[in-house]
């Protein structure tokens, strides 16, 4: 039985699929490497000895998805594929809408044409919104996003638990991220945005060798303990394991049910800094900026629920997200591209 895993070729999925290879589970990636790169999957094939099948498609392509549901005899879906930066959302909602709740749409009638009964959903801590208390746990109702982004995330759970009702055949989970970073330890695969990064630590990172000139700090006078903004971090490595466990769960699952994926701790802007720069030797210039549409004070996990029923926690903290995510960037101060591809 094969996994599908749409969007497989970014930063998270890329981990995943490595996970799942480790596994021993068959895997076919959807991608349309609209931010990822071909290139990460030939390093999981390296890391792994393993064959991965990959599709260069898109999620609202239903011919494209018929094709790999024929072909394959594909028992679950991980679905990755979307877009995902909060600024960029708010000025071009309709792009978000349209990748985001539209393929997800096209990817759930083309898995009830197939009898592919099996979903984990990549959602976000950003459908909790403005009004919930911290630390966010999922008996919390989600709603008040303040993004674009943080509302398709939100939509598609709505649209999931319909749909779980109305096909009692179906069972899905939605995992919530908080802020993943770091890279899988080899060095080998790590998070590559296309561009000027949108998240903190790639950002970070990029400062450090040289590639960027400061960071920019979103927000200094936050309620928070030094005015920056509070985040959860989790290693991408624990995030993958958690799909590999949450997959086991599917089975034994009917309906709809979420999990937040935190470590259950909020570090600062500032603190993340700080521990770059103990991990790296390199100190981080950088500017206190105005705050960003979109973004809260302070959030983190409530992670109880994951660790109670799925018997998953994380097992790496801050030093090994920042020094594997320094061992990354400084092996591939390009990301995953040679300077001519740039």
């Amino acid at each position: 039985m094969t996994i599908l895993v749409t969007g497989g070729a970014g930063y998270i999925g890329s981990h995943t699929v490595l996970s799942l290879l480790e596994l021993n589970k068959d895997v076919v990636v959807l991608d349309n490497l609209s931010n990822s790169s071909e290139e990460s999957l030939r390093r999981v094939k390296q890391l792994t000895g393993k064959e991965v099948i990959f599709y260069e498609g898109d999620i609202q392509d239903d011919t494209c998805l018929k094709h790999i549901f024929d072909c394959h005899k594909i028992s679950s879906v991980i679905h990755f594929a979307g877009l995902k930066a909060v600024g960029e959302s708010t000025h071009n909602p309709l792009e978000y809408y349209k990748n985001n709740v539209s393929g997800t749409l096209t990817l759930l009638d083309e898995m009830r044409r197939a009898n592919v009964h099996q979903l984990i959903f990549s959602s976000s801590a950003t459908v909790y919104g403005a009004n919930s208390p911290v630390p966010y746990v999922e008996t919390t109702p989600i709603g008040s996003t303040t993004s674009p982004y943080g509302t398709s995330k939100m939509f598609i759970e709505h649209i999931l638990q319909d749909f779980a009702k109305a096909e009692p055949q179906f069972s899905t989970i939605a995992l919530r991220y908080f802020n993943p970073v770091g890279a899988h330890e080899s060095g080998l695969i790590g998070e590559d945005p296309n561009g000027i990064p949108n998240n903190l630590l790639p950002y970070i990172a990029q400062v450090a060798i040289g590639k960027l000139e400061k960071l920019g700090v979103f927000g200094g006078d936050y309620p928070t303990r030094d005015g920056t903004g509070v985040r959860d971090y989790i290693h991408v490595m624990d995030l993958a394991e958690g799909h590999c466990i949450a997959m086991d769960k599917l089975r034994i699952l009917r309906g709809f049910r979420a999990y937040n994926l935190g470590s259950g701790v909020g570090y600062s802007v500032l603190e993340m800094i700080q521990a770059f720069e103990k991990a790296s030797g390199v100190t981080i210039p950088y500017q206190i900026l105005p705050r960003r549409d979109g973004d809260l004070p302070a959030f983190w996990a409530d992670a109880g629920l994951a660790k109670m029923e799925l018997g998953w926690e994380v097992s790496r903290g801050i030093n090994t997200m920042m020094r594997d995510t320094w061992n990354w960037q400084n092996k591939n101060p390009k990301g995953y591209h040679h300077h001519h591809d740039r």
